[in-house]
């Protein structure tokens, strides 16, 4: 990629390859999906951006339930706009880029169905924690691949050897290790919760291929199938381009990509504890069976 004049070049190892080290900031105001307000917009205008910005509080506030609502105008400043960063420099107003639409493809029939027998069973009172949501049981469910950002918690940090990376997401505490010797995937019988991912060097750029998810994984509607394909390129002292492309055709009509900017971070990276020694899940299955008792009245 090509370095913008005056612009500091963008750091390398002692082996000649981009130097992806350092910790960094995912976070970005650009919504996943593009409003359907902005569905004929798919790039904003400075001013536009400007007043998007300015209004996010308002706006996010406004999209939550009226309990919720309740307890953020208790608090000072807003939990639902904790660390949603600014717009992608790009001024896209989705961080999806395919299909053109910037909306994630329909789902399958099968997928559909899947995914209302979910939402059936999470209006009941939890009969085991296997019926909790992966982020209540603190397993990976935001960790990626792919990175995707959320309400907080948006930093990784990346370490880099000749022959691997490893990048650790604050979210989860999870770290990924991914070998860039030309190994081969991990044999399809044995699937981990964020995949087996696998990498190599595109000129520039580090492609990350990643298979062997278990299911449910991060993507709450993919599959066992999914196939995510992630490119890293090193912009300049301060930014990594990140690209993704994901493939399930057992969730999705179609294949779907997505990308945006990192920016590097003087921040450190602090333990997601979660709820240590799961008594929250204890908490949560003791309200189910009193709910339960409740209707048996």
């Amino acid at each position: 990629m090509a370095t913008l004049a005056g612009q500091p070049a963008a750091p390398r190892t002692a082996d000649g390859r981009p130097d992806l080290q350092g910790t960094w900031n995912y976070a970005t105001m650009t919504p996943l999906e593009r409003p359907k307000e902005l569905a004929r917009k798919p790039v904003f205008t400075k001013a536009e951006a400007e007043a998007y910005e300015r209004t996010a509080p308002a706006r996010d506030l406004a999209d939550l339930p009226p309990l919720e609502q309740k307890l953020n105008a208790d608090l000072v400043g807003d939990f639902a706009t904790l660390d949603v960063g600014h717009l992608d420099p790009s001024l896209r107003t989705s961080l999806i880029v395919d299909p053109p639409s910037g909306v994630i493809p329909p789902l399958t029939r099968q997928a559909k169905a899947r995914k209302d027998v979910r939402s059936k069973a999470r209006k009941l009172p939890p009969d085991g924690p296997e019926a909790l949501r992966l982020n209540e049981r603190c397993l990976p469910d935001a960790a990626g691949p792919p990175l995707i950002p959320t309400a907080y918690n948006n930093f990784i940090q990346i370490v880099q050897t000749a022959d691997h990376v490893m990048i650790e997401s604050e979210m989860i505490h999870d770290a990924r290790i991914i070998p860039i010797d030309g190994r081969a995937h991990l044999p399809a019988t044995l699937r981990e919760w964020n995949g087996d991912s696998r990498g190599r060097w595109d000129g520039d750029t580090l492609v990350i291929d990643t298979a062997n998810f278990r299911a449910p994984n991060a993507l709450t509607d993919a599959t066992a199938a999914l196939h995510v394909v992630e490119r890293l390129t090193r912009v300049d002292e301060r930014s990594l381009l990140y690209e993704f492309s994901v493939t399930d055709p057992a969730a999705f009509s179609r294949p779907w990509s997505g990308a945006y900017t990192i920016h590097k971070s003087e921040a450190r990276m602090y333990e997601f504890a979660c709820h240590e020694g799961n008594y929250a899940i204890a908490g949560m299955l003791r309200g189910a069976r009193a709910q339960d008792k409740v209707k048996q009245r």
